[in-house]
């Protein structure tokens, strides 16, 4: 029988598992260390409700504790942050209904956004991946980075403008 911690563990990995996921291999080289750092990711939550900690926004608290587990990698690692050139095509497939012609399209136009996306600020990956990879809200991207709705905003426009720019 599942007490109550393990069915509120439960129901955050299951809703945010796939998210946080994509949200970590897209900041590392690997897919094995974006699976060790999820898996550390959700150990700490874990442990967090094992000890009575209360999560009120799960969302915010995994893609922070996922965040500061990326920059603690690249501390270490003594590397810098970039978006692996294999990672975007595996994670968003072309829909397997479209023909040849459209899936080699949409591929390139992938690879192309990916390029782009590894040439722009760590800060504005984040955001920009948040809002329109994950369909996070700005107030919930301000939760999860502590700024004003406001100053979200400003970093979604910068980092639009930026991506723009490597695009052109």
């Amino acid at each position: 029988m599942l007490n109550n911690n393990h069915a509120i563990f439960i129901s955050i990995y299951d809703k945010y598992i796939d998210k946080i996921f994509r949200f970590v291999y897209l900041k590392v080289d690997t897919k094995e260390t974006a699976q060790d750092i999820c898996s550390d990711v959700f150990t700490r939550t874990w442990k967090g409700i094992q000890q009575g900690r209360t999560i009120d926004n799960p969302q915010a608290y995994l893609y922070k504790t996922a965040r500061n587990l990326v920059v603690d990698f690249y501390r270490e690692k003594n590397k810098t942050q970039n978006v692996p050139a294999q990672s975007l095509d595996q994670i968003i497939d072309p829909d397997p209904d479209l023909d040849l012609e459209r899936r080699a399209i949409l591929c390139s136009e992938i690879d192309t956004v990916k390029k782009a996306i590894n040439n722009i600020k760590p800060n504005y990956q984040d955001v920009v991946i948040w809002h329109y990879l994950d369909d996070l809200t700005l107030p919930e991207i301000a939760e999860i980075t502590g700024k004003s709705e406001g100053a979200c905003r400003v970093i979604l426009h910068r980092g639009l403008k930026s991506l723009r720019k490597q695009l052109s």
